[in-house]
Order: C-alpha cells, then sequence, then structure tokens
C-alpha cells in the first residue's frame, strides 16, 4: 500500500487558544476527531487499492464517498490548525501586506470582511466550514462555504486561505449552541501570517500543494 497519512502534531499546545477555545475541545478535536478521519481514510484508501487491483470497479465506487469524507476531514483539519495561533504567537494580529490591501479592496475593511464571512458561517446547516479562498482564474480573493467535510479545492477548485469549522465538535463543549459567540470570538487567534503567506504563495503561482 502507499504510504499511509498521519495525524499531524498541532502547532501549539491543547491549552494555547484559551479562552477563546479551551484545552478539552482542541485535545478532543485533534486527538478524537481528526485522528479518525485519518484512521478510516487510511483504511478506505486500502480497500481502494485492493479492488483496483481486482479490477473491482463497483468496490472502488462505493468507497469514493468515504475518501471523499475523511480525505477532506484531514485536508480541512491540516489546514485548520495552522490557521490558528496563540494570542503570544501573533494569533488575532491583522493582516499585514498585500492579503490586507486585498481585502480592503474587496470587502472596505477587515471588520467588514469578518462581518460577511461570519454571516455566511453561521447559517450553514448541520456541519461545514466556511473559507476565505484564492481563485486561481481571476486571481481573487472571496468566500466560500463547504458542508461536511467536504474539501475546499477538490469540490470548487479554490484554494484555501482560512478555513474555520463551524462542526459543532468544533466548539460545542464551550460555546453550547451560540455558533455566533463562537465565530465572534475566534478571530482573536486568527493566524494571519499564515493566512498571508498561503495568498503569497498563490499568488505568485506557486503550486497548489504549496499553498496548503
Amino acid at each position: 500500500m502507499a504510504k499511509k497519512f498521519k495525524l499531524p502534531d498541532l502547532p501549539y499546545d491543547y491549552n494555547a487558544l484559551e479562552p477563546v477555545i479551551n484545552a478539552e475541545i482542541m485535545q478532543l478535536h485533534h486527538q478524537k476527531h481528526h485522528n479518525a478521519y485519518v484512521t478510516n481514510l487510511n483504511a478506505a484508501l486500502e480497500k481502494y487499492e485492493q479492488a483496483e487491483a481486482n479490477e473491482d470497479l463497483n468496490t472502488m465506487i462505493s468507497l469514493q464517498p468515504a475518501i471523499r469524507f475523511n480525505g477532506g476531514g484531514h485536508i480541512n483539519h491540516s489546514i485548520f490548525w495552522t490557521n490558528l495561533a496563540p494570542k503570544n504567537k501573533g494569533g488575532g494580529e491583522p493582516p499585514k501586506g498585500e492579503l490586507a490591501d486585498a481585502i480592503k479592496e474587496r470587502w472596505g475593511s477587515l471588520d467588514a470582511f469578518i462581518e460577511k464571512f461570519n454571516a455566511q458561517a453561521v447559517p450553514i446547516q448541520g456541519s461545514g466550514w466556511c473559507w476565505l479562498c484564492f481563485c486561481p482564474k481571476s486571481k481573487q480573493i472571496l468566500t466560500q462555504t463547504c458542508v461536511n467535510q467536504d474539501p475546499l479545492e477538490g469540490t470548487t477548485g479554490f484554494i484555501p486561505l482560512l478555513g474555520i469549522d463551524v462542526w459543532e465538535h468544533a466548539y460545542y463543549l464551550q460555546y453550547k449552541n451560540a455558533r455566533p459567540d463562537y465565530l465572534k470570538a475566534i478571530w482573536q487567534v486568527v493566524n494571519w501570517a499564515n493566512v498571508s503567506e498561503r495568498y503569497m504563495k498563490c499568488k505568485s503561482g506557486a503550486t497548489c500543494a504549496s499553498c496548503r
């Protein structure tokens, strides 16, 4: 079998984002939820590889939803962890340079962007993600929502810059059913330096993999 995917380490301690996101949520989110996506993805890919060797097309097709869901969960969360940072490590510091200019040009101000973003994220039915992303064709930034664990690039062609997880497991233990409160607070720990780095790589024409 091809090399298995692995759960990435967090770039900070589980309690590093407190009080915005508490340690219990971060530990469960990373060790249980993200780890489950990786485990299930590897299992599905192993079965797919066996089916492919046997030219079992029906089984290959039947495994695609599991690969999409768990693979998307792995992609999305791997980006999400790097999109956040403790306050003493730059979390919440406003974007600078060309990304700041692009946000201002598109939405008028950072506050207006956040208001627009949250207005799209709050009403997502059930589970999903809201993204700030880059369109390779227009070279513009925009916002986009995805349901469940659908990976942004694989389903829309847009390149992810900043993703906010609005599955209940991302916030419920702390914010209960108040998704708007979670979305209001999380900007205090957004790692805009990471988002800017992704933006500049995409803008310079770097490959999509380099923007992850």
